[in-house]
């Protein structure tokens, strides 16, 4: 078989210049009687790719392409030298598109699967003459995927018309790839230089497969220096990718982990309910999705996010005021007690969530502003939902560092964290900072909840994945410190991430946890420690 394959395309590229002045239409009485009734399956593939290598066949490849569309899905009948398509119980003649009768000898075509997947490559050839970019470009990705020396005139054609670069650089690999197999020694060299230039995973894989079949020293020199150069450019797409998705898991453990740090800060509450509170301002953000799907039109859809992100704060910050007026300001002074109690609460919520919504979990889709990414190298694409975070985190924790700074419940909240009680003799009502502050953590885990939901799953169980990450990050970067959280969350985050390269997700885990445990041996205040007279009590 293997032989018979290599004859045809022997053939092929042999008969290229008959080919390529083969004209009138794009689809004869003849080509498509050749194309499904061929002796064999090489003669059918040849037939297809004669069809494809006409000068017309771009022009008019719409009907030769539902032709081979009804090939690979067999439905096509042939009988005395015609052919026709059946599509249901409608009869077609494939040539003139005009509605035929069956005849009662019809026979069925069959193709298999190595006729479909040439039918598949011819099909992608013919959408290189398509006007829309994103066709041709997916074109140039599959012929470039199955590379054949019979289309290179076909893919050299196309490269002198072709303006988008990403389509060019396709086409350039799948042309070098083809040259590859030549039994010409410079051939192959001027292959390999050509996809060295090309620094991407693909062509990694091309110059490997191509090393294992490479019988001259020379080309194998040069196969073996290009996957050196290729190594090493990709190796710092990998290492930038790892710093990006490092400072991205530290922007959400950051969102995470800032309210934390104000009620944690504040006053010493031990809240094992906040990962619930994550989990509110999630679902928060499903049920404005959803009401932006049932109520406004469609393309309002994009802006559902800009007024699920108050809605998730405001729905968080409710539920921690309740919380706070209702259980933990009894609890104050007693961290044990608190710890439980919130640890109840945080079973009672997860269990309501699952009564009104479900133990599944529920779908949040990205707006068509945060879909899609922006690639920077060949393996380096950066998510634009997950840059939006990146931004988002930063963007809250200047509007709360403003807070804290620049207004007047800041002031109290600094106050009632420095000295409790010189604040209350000097007029400030502390029950009523608390109530407020705790509010604003509860609020900051609403909006953490909002961003986890671009970028996974909203479930019951979603708060937990976080709550222990959030209170490392708090004690590691000092108890009440903003700043400290911000070098704490964005320090784990990619030392997770560089680790995780090295030794897996698991290893990188334990490896983190320990750090911290010697980390706080040697530095119980953490990065930053808390200023003030309440410090030194």
């Amino acid at each position: 078989m293997n032989i018979l394959r290599k004859s045809w395309k022997l053939a092929l590229a042999a008969g290229l210049g008959s080919l390529l002045s083969f004209a009138s239409h794009a689809l004869t009485t003849e080509q498509a009687y050749a194309m499904a009734a061929a002796d064999d399956s090489e003669q059918r593939a040849l037939a297809i790719n004669q069809a494809v290598l006409a000068p017309d066949a771009q022009a008019d490849g719409g009907r030769l392409s539902a032709y081979l569309g009804a090939l690979a899905n067999d439905e096509v009948r042939v009988s005395q030298g015609k052919v026709y398509v059946m599509s249901g119980d409608a009869v077609t003649d494939p040539v003139t598109g005009q509605a035929a009768q069956l005849p009662a000898d019809a026979e069925e075509v069959i193709s298999n699967n190595y006729l479909r997947s040439v039918i598949d490559t011819a099909q992608a050839a013919l959408a290189l003459g398509s006007s829309d970019v994103q066709a041709r470009r997916k074109a140039a990705e599959q012929l470039a995927s199955e590379p054949d020396a019979g289309r290179l005139p076909l893919i050299e054609k196309a490269l002198a018309a072709e303006q988008d670069g990403q389509v060019r650089a396709l086409l350039e690999r799948s042309q070098a790839a083809s040259l590859l197999g030549s039994d010409e020694v410079q051939q192959r060299l001027k292959a390999v230089e050509q996809l060295s230039r090309q620094q991407t995973p693909e062509t990694q894989l091309l110059l490997n497969q191509r090393l294992s079949e490479e019988s001259d020293p020379g080309v194998q020199k040069a196969i073996k220096a290009a996957l050196a150069g290729i190594a090493e450019g990709l190796a710092w797409g990998d290492r930038l990718g790892a710093i990006f998705s490092g400072i991205s898991l530290g922007s959400v453990l950051l969102l995470a982990a800032l309210g934390l740090a104000i009620t944690y800060g504040l006053m010493g509450v031990i809240n094992m309910a906040h990962g619930e509170l994550i989990m509110i301002g999630a679902y928060a953000t499903y049920l404005v999705q959803v009401a932006f799907q049932r109520w406004l039109p469609e393309a309002w859809f994009g802006w559902y996010l800009v007024v699920a992100v108050p809605v998730a704060f405001l729905a968080s910050a409710l539920v921690g005021a309740v919380l706070e007026r209702g259980v933990i300001r009894f609890l104050y002074g007693r961290p044990l007690e608190t710890l439980l109690a919130t640890f109840g609460i945080s079973l009672v919520l997860q269990q309501t969530v699952r009564s009104l919504f479900g133990a599944q979990n529920v779908g949040v889709e990205n707006p068509v502003w945060m879909s899609g990414g922006i690639a920077l190298l060949p393996n380096l694409t950066l998510p634009w939902n997950r840059i939006a975070i990146i931004v988002f985190a930063f963007a809250v924790l200047a509007g709360v560092a403003f807070m804290i700074a620049r207004t007047r419940l800041g002031l109290f909240v600094r106050g009632v964290t420095q000295n409790r009680a010189m604040a209350s003799c000097v007029g400030v009502n502390t029950a009523r900072t608390d109530t407020y502050a705790f509010a604003l953590g509860s609020g900051i885990a609403g909006l953490a909840g909002c961003a986890l939901s671009q970028i996974g799953n909203v479930g019951p169980d979603l708060g937990q994945n976080y709550i222990v990450d959030s209170f490392l990050v708090v004690v590691l970067g000092g108890v009440g410190q903003l700043a400290g959280t911000v070098y704490a969350a964005l320090g784990l985050g990619v030392l997770s991430k560089l680790l995780e390269g090295w030794t897996g997700a698991v290893l990188a885990k334990i490896a983190v946890l320990l750090f911290i445990v010697v980390f706080i041996q040697k530095r119980p205040q953490g990065i930053f420690a808390l200023k003030g007279r309440s410090a030194e009590t």
